[in-house]
């Protein structure tokens, strides 16, 4: 080889393997994906290897860049140590920062709203809320603490189990247009609900036990736009219970099977949870839960 490694290439190729997508890698190192996209590039030139196939709907790693990437995730990792060894020495300057991914649905409607609170006990912290469907690495540092609908994997996590969320069929009161909830027929739709951009969540499992896939209508990953989409009259939403608070018009409908709840989890970093502003993020987080 006529120079060394770079540690960002490998890092980048560690990432690709690991977030799936060269733009999901990019975005968490926080540089473009024509950077991210360069990067690969100059590794494949240097190994004489093709790492990358890049199709018309995306690019994924070859055998040889799935090996190799196996290979750098530890050592991305040992670098991520070393960062957060280093942010830990230097806390005390500046404002202090903490990045915290979940979903949407999270951060809009539960993070976001709980700031004061945050604040009225960590003055002057600096958040910033990612909202994000995908699965992101703490030991990566793609984020300092995150929040997820299925429990996160890995043995260096401290991992809290939140109170469930608890979701129902509901339809706004013109939508209904003075019809008994309990006469409505569900088969009929149009129902509202998530897509499977989240995998084979139990909520699209409860809608085919209970044989309404079929009445689906409109499937998307944004909980805000079941929401909005069932305020507007557009049908049945299978919407969070807490989403469905009084004063905005929405009336749950019986079902033959009560459907599932959902449990969120919070998660931090051991060699994180120790920073006080990590730690105040963290309790932060629980209580906007309840919990």
């Amino acid at each position: 080889m006529d120079r060394q490694l770079d540690l960002t290439e490998i890092e980048t190729l560690a990432a690709v393997a690991r977030l799936g997508s060269i733009s999901a890698a990019a975005k968490a190192a926080g540089v473009s994906v024509s950077t991210a996209a360069r990067r690969l590039d100059a590794l494949e030139a240097q190994l004489k290897l093709r790492l990358v196939d890049r199709r018309a709907n995306g690019a994924r790693l070859t055998a040889e860049g799935l090996r190799l990437a196996t290979l750098a995730q530890p050592l991305a990792e040992q670098l991520a140590t070393i960062a957060r060894a280093a942010e830990a020495l230097r806390h005390g300057d500046g404002p202090a920062l903490v990045r915290i991914s979940a979903t949407e649905f999270v951060v809009t409607d539960t993070l976001a709203p709980a700031l004061p609170m945050l604040w009225a006990q960590a003055p002057g912290l600096l958040v910033q809320l990612q909202s994000e469907a995908s699965v992101v690495s703490l030991a990566a540092r793609d984020a300092d603490i995150a929040v997820r609908m299925s429990r996160p994997q890995g043995a260096a996590l401290l991992i809290k189990k939140l109170p469930v969320i608890e979701l129902g069929l509901f339809a706004s009161t013109p939508w209904l247009a003075g019809r008994d909830p309990a006469s409505i027929d569900l088969k009929a739709g149009p129902i509202l609900a998530y897509d499977d951009s989240y995998g084979r969540i139990p909520e699209l499992v409860w809608l085919e036990e209970i044989g309404l896939a079929g009445a689906v209508r409109l499937r998307t990953g944004s909980t805000r736009a079941l929401v909005t989409a069932t305020l507007a009259g557009a049908g049945i939403g299978l919407l969070p219970r807490r989403q469905a608070r009084p004063g905005l018009g929405l009336i749950e409908l019986p079902v033959p099977l009560p459907p599932p709840v959902r449990t969120p989890y919070v998660a931090v970093h051991r060699d994180l949870r120790r920073l006080p502003h990590i730690a105040a993020a963290h309790r932060w987080v629980v209580a906007a839960f309840g919990g």
